[in-house]
């Protein structure tokens, strides 16, 4: 079976600080990548041309997305590390569809309360993907009545693993 991957990582320690989160209409924060420092793209699917028009620079909102490079079956996994600051009592994410477009659409969307240490959380989601439809996770951190807490990020990773030899009966 033939597997198409894509591997983002942003780490506040190699970047010039933590992730700001500011909220968009939706109440969450499409995730940025650097198009450097990619541990595993040689697809191309987070690449600063993409989406046409000029290419656009990290941390600008097209640098939190991935395009499919092919039509298949998509594993999509990400791992978030959240800075303790502010008052959040509860961190959601998303895998969303064309994010940025008028195609959106939030899938697989989870919350977790805060626990006692660190907030580090890892999400799996699987659906159909399509070279159109670019990809993205969105995250927010909320407070007592779901207020929005723009609680930094200090560490993301963000996967595509697409198989493409998706059988039919």
């Amino acid at each position: 079976m033939s597997l198409a991957v894509v591997s983002l990582i942003w780490d506040a320690k190699s970047s010039s600080g933590s992730q700001r989160v500011s909220y968009d209409d939706d109440g969450y924060h499409l995730v940025r990548f650097p198009y450097d420092g990619e541990s595993y793209d040689p697809w191309k699917m987070h690449d600063p041309d993409n989406g046409g028009g000029d290419s656009e620079d990290f941390p600008h909102a097209r640098s939190g997305l991935i395009y499919p490079s092919h039509e298949g079956w998509g594993v999509l996994s990400a791992m978030v590390h959240w800075e303790k600051d502010g008052d959040p009592h509860e961190y959601r994410a998303r895998f969303v569809r064309d994010p940025l477009g008028d195609g959106y659409d939030s899938t697989a969307t989870s919350d977790a309360a805060e626990t006692g240490g660190g907030q580090y959380k890892s999400y799996v989601w699987q659906f159909f993907v399509h070279p159109e439809t670019p990809l993205g996770l969105k995250v927010s951190a909320r407070g007592t009545g779901d207020t929005k807490v723009a609680t930094p990020l200090m560490h993301a990773q963000f996967k595509l693993a697409i198989h493409t030899d998706v059988m039919e009966p």
